[in-house]
């Protein structure tokens, strides 16, 4: 990956976790100056970077390795039971790829998303600059994924094509209709098109064991986690 060695980086100081409660975290960025391309995202990605707005970056806690990067072998996945009842109940749900961009229809389901689901998080309360330089403001790679269903606008997962892969970057959606599991839909919705694509990985972003919100990513099996600068599948 010669083509990351010229690449600067910097580390911001520490600052309260988003995730784990008393920990103090530190995040390792990207020169945000310099026009990072899709070879260059994609080698980066997989060496456990992520993406948020405009930035590239990855944890770098000295006293916590908790967040690991995870990635799903597309061609491997085999959907288990309730997966499948799930796709089954959004079978009438339509889909449509499109380039991000701002609209009163889209921030408004992020706003009912956000304020149902993470008001103890830091993107509440949620704001239109916040969700602009968040999920709009990007790269070119990115698309935002609407799932409609009776022309009504129910979810948007945000996804960027990589040279290897689909990068799921975030994923909003109606939060009266939990009973659908569109969280869940629209993940496997983008393991069946990354399969289409012929592409290797749907990059979830990061693992972390004891944070009960991303538990729901250990039931897309087999999963690859990324340790000691390896990726390493796991089945169970």
């Amino acid at each position: 990956m010669n083509s990351l060695s010229q690449l600067k980086f910097f580390t911001t100081p520490g600052h309260d976790c988003s995730y784990l409660d008393g920990k103090i975290a530190t995040t390792l960025f990207v020169d945000p100056n310099y026009k990072i391309s899709t070879l260059e995202y994609s080698e980066l990605s997989a060496l456990g970077f992520r993406r948020s707005g405009q930035h590239i970056y990855r944890p770098q806690c000295q006293d916590c390795k908790a967040c690991i990067p995870q990635r799903i072998p597309v061609e491997q996945f085999k959907a288990s039971r309730s997966q499948k009842r799930v796709l089954n109940k959004n079978r009438d749900i339509q889909v449509k790829s499109c380039k991000p961009a701002f609209s009163a229809e889209s921030f408004d389901l992020y706003d009912r998303y956000i304020r149902a689901r993470h008001s103890d998080g830091d993107m509440y309360p949620p704001d239109e600059a916040q969700f602009t330089s968040f999920l709009i403001d990007g790269r070119p790679e990115a698309k935002f994924i609407e799932f409609r269903l009776e022309d009504k606008l129910v979810a948007i997962a945000v996804a960027d094509q990589l040279n290897d892969g689909m990068s799921a970057i975030y994923t909003f959606f109606d939060p009266d209709l939990h009973h659908l599991s569109l969280g869940s839909y629209a993940i496997l919705w983008l393991l069946n098109v990354t399969l289409e694509r012929k592409l290797s990985y749907l990059y979830m972003g990061y693992w972390i064991k004891d944070c009960q919100k991303m538990s729901y990513k250990t039931a897309y099996k087999p999963l690859e986690l990324f340790v000691n600068n390896q990726w390493l599948s796991v089945d169970g």
